[in-house]
């Protein structure tokens, strides 16, 4: 019975290690997806509100105009410490007005023309950063996911000695796990720039934050934005006296006279409406990796000097350069449809390196077909709750409590298919669903011209 008793109990500790290591991955897997989404942040922002004002370029008077009549419209909410204006650029030809207590599209003459409705995008890229956790937390789990991510692509190079000498080497059909391993291998060594790439400015990105607060720590007495300063520049200093509107479109001004070459893309000014406020505007530089550069103003638009991102310290500019090479957005339409391919197969060597794994031990005698099942659930599950967010925050507006439907979702999708316990059927079901999810999207996108739920339009025509 003793026996009996411990070989149950070893049985059972087997399944929970697996089960510990398939959350693992299934988290990996997650952000990969949402990462090879995230890339097209800009069209899933045009998709969400395609009725939104666009244009090419906005004249420095009309960003001054909006600036004015949404800090305006501040009047009686909370005093915002920032106001943020997107400039329109190529992959997002809009002008947006961002502070503390709103964001609203402005008109090509600086006219708020309505509320920024873009939820569904700001979800997938919070999933992607943070997986909806608490920003430290989340960011830091994520980091770690970046990780392992070039721990196991290390580690799988050297556990294949002739990984590279068989790189063109297919045997798509074998069968015993022969094919998917080298479908596995295949996609692992073509991928390995690209995942060693992303994984290590995604790791450099997720655990900064967790970093920088422990060098505020030890080092600036918990002042995260001094640990920040040698490398995003220091904050002015407060001065909270009742101040006037800062002049940005002579900021604007000086920007295209003095630094022709550069493509200006954000105003950010800083304690607006106080003695104390100043202005930033981050400019695109040509043929870099940098996200871009801060050039610095007083309230009068007059320019005080750059942070030092395009020509400062090595270490300074690399940091600005990660940005970028993690999220794709350089060269245009072609690098991004790349980094989508790429970050598929990506997502198909986690979902094969799990599968593999199975496979292995059911040969070895340890079956686990409630794992299996539910595994297939995470791969096909995932997308299918993904497209069922889409589809809720189109049918009910931009007010939609989409992390709570994609985990409800996700999670329900994976108990039922660990409950069936048996693979392939869950499989095929999946596989169905995210057909159907997809040619919905589709429909109600192309039945749907505003972006929104009927009740929103209206509401903003009346």
């Amino acid at each position: 019975m003793s026996g009996i008793v411990n070989r149950g109990l070893v049985q059972r500790g087997l399944s929970a290690h697996a089960a510990i290591g398939l959350l693992a991955s299934a988290l990996l897997y997650l952000v990969c997806l949402t990462g090879g989404l995230s890339v097209f942040a800009e069209e899933w922002q045009r998709a969400e509100q395609p009725d939104a004002p666009e244009m090419t370029r906005i004249a420095p008077e009309a960003v001054q105009a909006a600036v004015v009549r949404v800090l305006a419209s501040e009047k009686g909410k909370p005093q915002t410490e920032h106001l943020f204006v997107h400039l329109p650029v190529e992959a997002l030809p809009r002008t947006t007005v961002t502070t503390d207590n709103q964001a609203v599209h402005v008109d090509a003459n600086g006219a708020i023309a309505m509320p920024e409705h873009d939820a569904w995008t700001e979800f997938l890229l919070e999933l992607h950063y943070t997986l909806t956790l608490p920003s430290l937390i989340g960011l830091t789990v994520v980091g770690i996911l970046g990780v392992m991510l070039i721990a196991v692509s290390l580690t799988g190079i050297l556990a294949h000695p002739r990984i590279f000498r068989d790189a063109f080497r297919l045997r798509a059909r074998d069968r015993g796990g022969v094919g998917l391993a080298d479908w596995h291998n295949r996609l692992g060594v073509w991928t390995l720039p690209f995942g060693l790439a992303v994984a290590l400015t995604g790791a450099a990105i997720g655990l900064a934050t967790i970093n920088g607060q422990g060098l505020a720590t030890a080092f600036h007495g918990g002042d995260i934005e001094a640990a920040y300063a040698p490398i995003f520049g220091e904050e002015g200093q407060p001065d909270a006296r009742p101040a006037g509107v800062p002049d940005v479109a002579a900021s604007l001004h000086t920007m295209a006279r003095r630094f022709p070459g550069v493509t200006p893309t954000y105003v950010i000014v800083h304690d607006p409406l106080t003695a104390g406020q100043h202005t930033q505007v981050i400019a695109d530089h040509p043929r870099r990796l940098i996200f871009g550069e801060y050039y610095g103003f007083d309230t009068e638009g007059r320019f005080l000097g750059t942070t030092g991102l395009a020509d400062g310290a090595v270490g300074q500019q690399a940091v600005a350069s990660g940005y970028k090479l993690h999220f794709g957005n350089f060269g245009g339409l072609a690098v991004k449809l790349a980094y989508a391919v790429l970050g598929l197969a990506l997502c198909v060597v986690v979902a094969t390196g799990t599968s593999i794994w199975l496979g292995k031990r059911e040969r070895r005698g340890f079956r686990h077909p409630r794992l299996r099942a539910g595994w297939d659930g995470v791969v096909w599950g995932i997308p299918v709750a993904l497209a069922v967010t889409f589809l809720v925050r189109l049918a009910a507006g931009n007010a939609a409590p989409l992390a709570p439907v994609f985990w409800g979702a996700a999670a329900l999708i994976v108990a039922a298919g660990a409950a069936a316990g048996t693979a392939m059927p869950v499989r095929r079901a999946m596989q169905a669903a995210l057909v159907l999810g997809i040619v919905a999207i589709g429909i109600v996108v192309a039945l749907n011209p505003w972006g929104v739920c009927p009740l929103e339009f209206r509401h903003e025509l009346g």
